[in-house]
């Protein structure tokens, strides 16, 4: 897998089987509520692996990502437009790629909130971006029941999204 960062192109291995769980149970979570607007507000379009290109630019790739609806009204052939919210799913092979280049690239083009899964931690950090730089608003884990911003609307039970832990 790849993605190109301000002219770089940086490779990965496929994540890991952990990640695609806590991935779609994360999914799961915020696309009845937010996406749909069943038990939740509505006014997002959020979206697993979206590939978005800005001003013609090869894409970059966050793990999730959404859009409110005020700003993108329809959805789009492709994502053009810097997402509000993206989320990265740490692993081992991508944790130091994910916290030093793609978190100040987040930054420079402007993605206002930025979560941080580590799925080996159990923990959801939980950034906002205020004037240029990333402000930690919490760090989350294990089996907390949380409300996180941007989708503070609901409560989120942190202990659904992490995978099963091994048998002894």
């Amino acid at each position: 897998m790849g993605e190109i960062i301000e002219g770089t192109l940086y490779t990965h291995a496929r994540p890991r089987p952990g990640h695609g769980l806590v991935e779609g149970r994360l999914f799961g979570g915020l696309d009845g509520p937010f996406q749909l607007g069943r038990g939740g507000p509505g006014g997002w379009w959020i979206e697993t692996g979206p590939g978005i290109e800005l001003d013609g630019s090869p894409e970059f790739i966050p793990d999730l990502a959404g859009w409110r609806r005020e700003r993108v009204p329809e959805w789009p052939e492709q994502w053009t437009v810097v997402p509000d919210w993206a989320c990265e799913i740490l692993s081992p092979t991508t944790r130091s790629y994910d916290q030093r280049i793609k978190r100040p690239f987040y930054a420079r083009i402007g993605i206002r909130h930025l979560w941080f899964i580590d799925i080996e931690a159990r923990t959801l950090t939980v950034s906002e971006l205020i004037e240029g730089r990333w402000v930690e608003l919490g760090v989350y884990g294990e089996d907390e029941a949380i409300r996180a911003a941007p989708f503070d609307a609901i409560e989120l039970k942190l202990g659904e999204l992490w995978p099963p832990t091994r048998a002894p």
